[in-house]
């Protein structure tokens, strides 16, 4: 026996040990009907349960042995740093911004970038942090209580198309531009402006494609970089298993026929919530649920824009560009500035700039020319901005942009990518029952093409703030709209 003892391993001692214990108590709770302490059966009973709790905190490795738990491998891999993109709808109020964007400053959680598509009754935020998995599900349940916070997603962890945008200043001497051009051509990136000594560049991708359009423009000196935050939206199963399979299935009646009875039951209560009359203007999307199983669409509005023009009294929409220290709390200083003042913020970017250690906020903010005067010097008080500057009344070179999802079936998808060719949008995510669209432009552009393809039924849509940079040419062809050409 003590031979056979020796050959035993550590992980089987231990084994025997626990087994034999176990076995022990166990077999003096059960055979005695009352302990000397006496125990009643009920006592018996929760000994018993404690027991079997205790056995089984044990981890069975591949070979066999039994070893106590630790929670070692759990602690690392909750304590493990990593980047989440976060996505959270509300419906929009002033203030709101400054709201979430306190949640993390208070925890000291820096905003590595910033989008959010706003109009007049909803919002939607995408957020990118990096940080732990417990911490970061706190932060979740933090955003939930909010008022008005109607959901908070985790996206990270699931298969999603994300896009961002950038705007690149670029200095461009005669003897380089060739080998630009060559990038440009690569990166299938579009010039927006040109002057004698600088070209500005409009670049969408995925965050890996804008660190190699960096590392690759660097070498030529970056004047300024203005860039959305990275937008996601969930890729789309397949099958009638998937989130927005009852949408098909209400645009598309000849789906109907496959799909399963207590399926269609969410896509007829959609229609409660608008007027049936009003199909020629598309689809009626709810803010909150009609029941526990109904999902509230990421779907923003494109008819709520930004005033180009002046109206009776002054105001008109200007386009803030910001240049800020890279530290936690920072968004929640200058959002706060705008609330205190009871500013609707329209638009809003955040992004890394052209220097380390800084980032550069957009934002689109309507007001008469004097409130945003006295705006920009409020700003300029705060010791984390380096630089604010009103585009509005300067020639600038303006983007954003939009992911969106529609329901098709095989008939429509045609239709809807010669709609979308139409307006330069590629197709970056197919289903058998979705198309998801990447599209760039300005506000009139975003706007034109969602009134278009309401008909066919928009799942989500998510939007980048905008984006601007000055034009280097002082060339706007916005400005140059009322002159006639020489004859």
């Amino acid at each position: 026996m003590a031979a056979l003892s020796a050959h035993l391993s550590p992980a089987k001692n231990l084994q025997s040990c626990s087994n034999i214990c176990f076995s022990r108590n166990l077999s003096i709770t059960l055979d005695c009907p009352r302990t000397t302490d006496g125990l009643t059966s009920k006592s018996r009973a929760l000994k018993i349960k404690k027991l079997q709790v205790s056995a089984t905190s044990v981890d069975k490795h591949s070979n066999g042995n039994v070893l106590p738990l630790t929670d070692s491998a759990a602690s690392r891999a909750s304590s493990k740093v990593k980047r989440h993109t976060i996505s959270v709808f509300v419906g929009d109020e002033s203030g709101m911004i400054n709201r979430i964007a306190g949640v993390f400053a208070r925890r000291g959680y820096n905003i590595e970038s910033l989008a959010v598509g706003l109009n007049e009754d909803k919002a939607l935020f995408t957020i990118v942090v990096s940080g732990t998995e417990r911490i970061l599900q706190q932060v979740v349940e933090q955003l939930n209580k909010l008022v008005n916070v109607i959901k908070v997603e985790d996206l990270s962890k699931e298969p999603q198309v994300e896009r961002e945008l950038m705007l690149l200043k670029l200095n461009a001497e005669p003897s380089n531009r060739a080998e630009i051009m060559w990038l440009v051509d690569i990166f299938r990136a579009k010039i927006v402006d040109i002057s004698e000594h600088s070209l500005t560049v409009e670049v969408t991708g995925d965050p890996g494609k804008m660190v190699a359009v960096l590392k690759n423009f660097s070498k030529f000196g970056v004047r300024e970089i203005a860039r959305t935050g990275k937008i996601a939206l969930r890729r789309e199963k397949m099958g009638e298993s998937a989130p927005f399979w009852r949408f098909s299935a209400a645009s598309y009646p000849d789906l109907e026929r496959s799909m399963p009875a207590d399926a269609l039951v969410g896509a007829t209560n959609r229609k409660l919530y608008g007027d049936p009359d009003e199909s020629s203007r598309g689809d009626v999307y709810p803010v909150e649920p009609y029941d526990g199983s109904f999902t509230v669409n990421q779907v923003l509005d494109a008819h709520w824009g930004v005033l180009n023009d002046e109206d009776s009294s002054g105001l008109q929409s200007h386009t803030l560009s910001m240049l800020v220290n890279d530290c936690p709390g920072v968004l929640n200083l200058i959002t706060g500035v705008f609330a205190r003042r009871g500013y609707n913020i329209q638009s809003l970017a955040v992004g890394s700039a052209e220097k380390e250690g800084t980032s550069r906020i957009t934002t689109v903010v309507p007001g008469t020319n004097e409130s945003i005067g006295k705006l920009v010097q409020q700003l300029y008080k705060l010791v984390d901005i380096h630089e604010v500057q009103d585009l509005s009344h300067l020639p600038f070179a303006e983007r954003e942009l939009m992911l969106i999802k529609i329901a098709v079936n095989t008939t429509a998808r045609r239709d809807v990518l010669d709609i979308a060719s139409i307006f330069r949008a590629k197709a970056v995510d197919v289903s058998d029952h979705t198309i998801t669209l990447q599209l760039t432009g300005d506000l009139d552009k975003m706007v034109a093409l969602q009134r278009l393809l309401e008909q066919y039924g928009i799942c989500e849509v998510a939007r980048t703030g905008r984006i601007a940079l000055v034009r280097e040419s002082g060339v706007d062809s916005k400005y140059l709209r009322g002159f006639a050409l020489p004859s």
